[in-house]
């Protein structure tokens, strides 16, 4: 999907037709997901960037793409200068830069792509914002692929924990005791977690794309295409969930009128809350209710995350002996395509939990590459090999990456000192304790804290929340430099993933997913809670410089590995099991 210098003018010959003068263009589709499907792949076809997040705006004089600090990068590889400027989404917001260009130029925006929440800014900046009967992206893109039409099937309550009956009993009961007569979800995982059902209607995430409507009743309408459904699906879902097509949406939610409906303004499109309100409805705006139960995994759930880690360890472990060897007789594409192959050698393994972000040398750097082939690069000796990826199996999802050396000489000292300084922030994070009701903010800076010591630091959050065979990436807890008021909760799944990028030369990050447990620390009055490592694989000794290294952090690494080689090493062939011994040996022994 390459972009075309014409699609920024025939964009904006569409706008004016359409009586606005500029246009918003959020990265996501209907349902606001991070995942979307090929037809909803809008802000990639118009200028070409294809990263997880960003925004453009498009004026009759200029334009521009924004994006956060994991893509600066790839904006730039990506994005034709001469049509679109290039910017860091926090230090230039796009309603400060259409504030700044636009005056009271009137700027159109489709509704049904972005949230009350992420729209006020742009009201605030003064902006006279015009919602749109259609995207005008649409109009221009001829050959727009279809919509996706993939199997819905049930998540077994063997694998989710809890029947569907029960979550939707306590969420009706938490509608009534509010008064509130009905809760609209737009966003696929929360129906899928709701209703025990999986899909495959997006890469990389097994999701149904619909809409429901939960009544207080326990009740729920689903606004899916009918032909997603087998009869074994729709007995599944059974008696309480009534099923509708989705150009019923609107009418269905006109029917709720004169009621109070619940309505998340942050993870539903304004679209919701403008034709609700307009029925005459009563909108309540509150958090979405599925986000913190999905987000909190029941004891089937962690022990089924327990069982993707070691199949996924095998995998990594496998891939790494196989690197080891062959590293400098691959390229990025071939090295991501071998360690999907070793996955999918268990007979449980589905899909990629995301693209693998697999860069050497300078493309590690580049925080969220994407290597394609026009940017694959062979690796080379001696330097740099990020590989970032994860999987996805009924029972979990996965997410890990390692940071190794090519060989066949040693790592010079700058690349040992960062990636040492890299590994005793997670090493810190790994090993934290913490009372009950701390946010992952409070967490943060002890992964960056050896960084910081050496004048160094990393552009992204250090940790992020995982799904249960749903998405890599959920909330609402994070680890990250800016504060959300949700503390962490025993039964949430997060990433440790500090990292160090030298642009033009290499990239560094070390991620292990955490399971947050009970401590059996603490006074009797406060509760603590402590990390499960879930993720069993080595970190390369060879970048490792021990004299950086506290006596308790290399006590820390050497009790990993150890575990890494107890679990692991029985399912690994002779070749493989000798490489693990090694690279696992206790660092004072080598």
């Amino acid at each position: 999907m390459s972009p075309v210098p014409s699609r920024p003018d025939a964009l904006r010959t569409v706008l004016s037709q359409m009586g606005v003068d500029g246009f918003i263009l959020p990265r996501g589709d209907e349902h606001l997901g991070e995942y979307v499907a090929p037809c909803a792949e809008r802000l990639a076809w118009l200028t070409g960037f294809t990263g997880s997040a960003g925004m453009a705006a498009i004026l009759p004089d200029r334009a521009a793409v924004f994006s956060d600090g994991r893509y600066t990068t790839q904006m730039d590889q990506q994005v034709d200068a001469t049509a679109w400027e290039r910017l860091h989404i926090r230090e230039t917001p796009p309603p400060t830069w259409l504030a700044t260009h636009g005056g009271t130029r009137r700027i159109g925006y489709d509704p049904r792509l972005i949230s009350e929440s992420a729209l006020r800014p742009f009201s605030d900046a003064g902006l006279t914002l015009v919602a749109l009967p259609a995207n005008p992206v649409d109009r221009i893109w001829t050959d727009r692929p279809a919509a996706p039409c993939t199997p819905c099937v049930p998540q077994p309550e063997d694998l989710a924990g809890q029947s569907s009956h029960d979550k939707r009993a306590t969420l009706a009961a938490s509608l009534r005791d509010a008064g509130e007569s009905a809760l609209v979800l737009s966003d696929p995982a929360s129906i899928a977690w709701l209703l025990n059902i999986r899909g495959r209607d997006v890469p990389y995430t097994p999701l149904t794309l619909s809409f429901a409507i939960m009544h207080d009743t326990g009740h729920v309408t689903l606004l899916v295409d009918p032909a997603k459904l087998s009869d074994t699906t729709r007995a599944w879902l059974g008696a309480d969930v009534t099923v509708l097509p989705p150009d019923a949406l609107e009418h269905t939610l006109r029917a709720l009128a004169p009621a109070r409906v619940q309505v998340d303004p942050t993870s539903n499109a304004i679209w919701f809350i403008q034709t609700l309100a307009d029925a005459g409805a009563t909108v309540i705006r509150k958090e979405n209710p599925c986000v913190l139960p999905k987000a909190v995994k029941n004891p089937t759930e962690q022990e089924g995350s327990r069982r993707a880690h070691l199949l996924d360890g095998v995998a990594i472990c496998r891939f790494l002996h196989w690197l080891d060897h062959n590293a400098t007789r691959t390229t990025e594409l071939d090295a991501a395509e071998q360690l999907d192959r070793f996955r999918a050698a268990s007979p449980d393994y589905r899909e990629e939990s995301f693209p693998a972000i697999s860069g050497a040398g300078p493309n590690g750097a580049v925080i969220h590459y994407r290597v394609t082939p026009g940017t694959n690069r062979a690796l080379r000796a001696n330097e740099v090999y990020l590989i970032d990826s994860g999987g996805q199996y009924p029972f979990g999802t996965t997410d890990i990456t390692r940071t190794v050396w090519t060989g066949p000489d040693a790592p010079d000292n700058t690349v040992r000192d960062a990636f040492t300084r890299v590994l005793r922030g997670h090493i810190a994070l790994a090993c934290a304790r913490f009372p009950t009701g701390v946010t992952g903010h409070a967490l943060d800076a002890l992964a960056r804290h050896a960084l910081w010591e050496g004048g160094l630091d990393y552009d992204h959050g250090t940790g992020h929340g995982i799904g249960s065979y749903l998405s890599v990436h959920e909330g609402p807890a994070t680890i990250a430099p800016v504060f959300r008021p949700v503390p962490l909760r025993a039964g949430m799944i997060l990433s440790n993933e500090p990292g160090y990028y030298r642009p033009g030369a290499f990239g560094i990050r070390l991620e292990n997913l955490h399971l947050v447990q009970p401590s059996a620390i603490g006074e009797a009055r406060r509760s603590f809670l402590e990390f499960e490592v879930l993720t069993h694989a080595p970190f390369d000794r060879r970048l490792i410089d021990t004299v950086l290294l506290q006596p308790d952090e290399t006590a820390w690494l050497d009790r990993y590995h150890a575990r890494v080689f107890e679990r692991i090493a029985p399912h690994l062939e002779s070749p493989a099991r000798t490489w693990l011994e090694a690279a696992c040996a206790p660092l004072h022994a080598g």
